[in-house]
């Protein structure tokens, strides 16, 4: 039995544990162990949304058990001390784990060089506990100055200082500036009292950015009323102070420390040669220098073939984690192994919910559609780790659950509801599609041509009513000269439409004739399909593709009637019948000249969920999310799947 372990449960470990288990899912002999302190798996790009109080906590971890279920791959919390390299033995606080390969990727921590007093007084940014408590802190700072009398002291509780210009500084400070109208509502504070502040040692922030980009960037925090102050090394930090290198002091009790990193405790104390912060140095395979450990992500000191230090960025991890992973397979099949090939497609910065700044390959990017860019990259990602249901999740977390004051129309497009109430209207409309159907199989859509027709579209209705009318009255035993007669008396007296011509003709033979102009939904007899109010290209459509196709479309409308009314009663994928069934009265409207609105508009109601209540899609939709979840994970389904 060959064991591979992965120590850390960040981007570059998820990844590796994810190829390894695609790679390696047959494997009989292969185990796959991975070990983490926490039990999930936290997106730090996106903390600064949690500190500033745009979504909830919830929304930026992911359960291990819920990525790895339905894989070989052995989810472990544990904390790890150490590692025997000679032995080759994890040793952790909960036991020791053997390997024969293993891979490091517990990630990194702040890095505060050496500045007095920075790290026992500065809140920092760098996990999820971080992310809860800087959010807290910012609320108890308002809370404590709507109590305070004194001018001064309540300046320095309202002064929010970003160290660190990157881009978790600037995406925090983003944040704080739209949080900060909700703040100074609930605790009746001026917004002018409140000031937000961003220190940075270098001469300019988002250095990894292109100028153009930087100004966008530093233009919009200045109409949100942030100061950023370049060329400001901090060298003191006291409970209410911040000693600039220049001698000026601030008065502030919040600093959230955001200015870099380094290798976290562990992986920077396994005697492993480092360089950079103590990233551990590796070689084109990403191998340390023992050939059975790999080292990825912010633990890889990895030079480029420019001659650079891989930066301690999102993709290059989950790149890293694949190549680690693809390698350790080789070596298992006795194949060649791969150099590592950085390939890094851009960079995305948000400012604020409804601003950002990104270079993806060159193509330089400003406003919303940066903003659209970065949300398709989370769901990309999401998406790879853990299907539809997390794409749906952090859907409703970013414009459902928004902040009070954001997005007020946004805000009742995800108002909640009581599903409950939409049950009855669900099962009225099932029953009426249902019963349009069966009205189209008991009047003849299944055995002879029941729809037509007009040679010039809409303008010679009259034409085809006359036809239509002809024929109705041949099968009640009426010739069709007499019908013509009766028919054109009628338009001749009253001057009224080609419908009006068949009520005539039904009546002067004594009998009931259907109505040729029927309600599309009410699966009548002979129906004209071109009406006056028919745009000419459906009446294009119609005579061109339908009217020489008429019994399959009559099978197709009449068992799509049937399969809405079935799905709509059994509340059973009842988004895609609400689809469907707008789409079928659209159609209606162009043609027959449909008047039965209601169809539509409840069509349009159903779509929020209903089948969720008291209907099959209740049970359904999580059923297909953990079916798709292992189809993923294992190439294969599993019918009876029921946890």
């Amino acid at each position: 039995m060959k064991r591979i372990v992965i120590l850390g449960a960040g981007y570059g470990g998820v990844a590796a544990a994810l190829r390894l288990q695609k790679r390696l899912r047959r494997a009989k002999d292969v185990e796959i162990v991975l070990i983490d302190r926490n039990h999930v798996h936290t997106l730090l790009t996106e903390l600064h949304e949690v500190a500033g109080n745009r979504v909830s906590e919830d929304a930026i971890v992911v359960p291990l058990d819920k990525i790895f279920q339905y894989t070989k791959v052995r989810v472990v919390a544990d904390e790890v001390e150490s590692v025997d390299f000679d032995a080759n033995v994890v040793k952790a606080v909960g036991g020791e784990y053997p390997y024969d390969y293993l891979v490091l990727g517990m990630g990194s921590k702040p890095a505060y060089y050496g500045i007095d007093g920075m790290e026992e007084h500065a809140l920092s940014l760098w996990s999820y506990d971080d992310a809860v408590r800087v959010r807290e802190h910012v609320r108890s700072m308002f809370r404590q100055a709507a109590r305070e009398k004194n001018p001064a002291r309540r300046r320095e509780l309202l002064t929010f200082v970003v160290g660190g210009g990157g881009f978790t500084g600037i995406e925090l400070v983003g944040e704080l500036a739209r949080w900060r109208q909700e703040l100074c509502a609930e605790f009746d504070i001026s917004r002018t009292d409140v000031r937000l502040m961003v220190l940075e040692a270098a001469d300019k922030c988002l250095t990894v950015l292109d100028d153009s980009l930087v100004a966008k960037a530093m233009k919009h925090l200045d109409k949100l009323g942030v100061e950023v102050w370049n060329n400001s090394p901090i060298v003191k930090v006291t409970p209410d102070t911040i000693e600039l290198k220049g001698g000026q002091v601030i008065k502030s009790h919040t600093l959230v420390w955001t200015g870099g990193c380094e290798t976290a405790t562990c992986p920077a104390g396994l005697g492993l040669e480092t360089a950079g912060r103590g990233r551990i140095v590796v070689n084109e395979y990403l191998q340390t220098e023992h050939p059975n450990v790999y080292a990825i992500g912010d633990n890889s000191f990895f030079v480029a073939d420019d001659g650079r230090p891989l930066p301690a960025l999102v993709e290059p991890a989950l790149q890293g984690g694949q190549v680690a992973a693809d390698n350790i397979v080789a070596e298992l099949r006795g194949k060649d192994k791969k150099p590592y090939k950085p390939n890094i497609h851009g960079v995305m910065v948000s400012v604020g919910r409804g601003y950002g700044v990104a270079d993806l390959m060159g193509i330089k990017l400003s406003g919303y559609l940066a903003i659209f860019m970065k949300h398709m990259v989370n769901l990309h990602y999401l998406f790879g780790i853990g299907g539809f249901e997390l794409i749906f999740g952090y859907l409703g977390h970013e414009f459902k659950d928004q902040r009070k004051r954001d997005w007020h129309l946004c805000k009742h497009f995800w108002a909640d509801s009581q599903l409950f109430w939409l049950v009855p209207l669900r099962l009225y409309l099932g029953y009426m599609w249902l019963k349009s159907g069966i009205d189209k199989i008991n009047s003849g859509w299944l055995r002879e041509i029941m729809i037509s027709g007009a040679a010039d579209g809409g303008s010679a209705a009259t034409t085809s009513a006359v036809t239509a009318a002809t024929g109705a009255l041949e099968t009640v035993g009426v010739s069709a000269a007499s019908a013509v007669t009766a028919a054109t008396g009628v338009l001749e007296t009253v001057a009224t439409t080609a419908a009006s011509a068949v009520t005539a003709a039904s009546e002067v033979a004594g009998t009931t004739a259907a109505s040729l102009v029927a309600d599309g939904t009410s699966g009548a007899s002979i129906m004209n399909l071109i009406s006056d109010h028919t745009p000419g290209w459906y009446a294009w459509i119609v005579n061109t593709i339908v009217v020489p196709n008429a019994m399959v479309f009559q099978y197709m409308v009449t068992f799509t009637e049937i399969i809405l009314g079935v799905a709509f009663i059994l509340g059973l994928f009842t988004f895609v019948a609400a689809a469907i069934s707008v789409v079928m009265n659209i159609n209606f409207l162009l043609s027959t000249g449909l008047y039965d609105y209601w169809f539509l508009v409840t069509s349009i109601a159903m779509m929020g969920g209903a089948g969720r209540s008291f209907g099959l899609d209740y049970y359904i939709y999580p059923y297909l999310q953990r079916q798709w979840r292992y189809l993923v994970r294992n190439r294969r389904p599993k019918v009876f799947l029921f946890r």
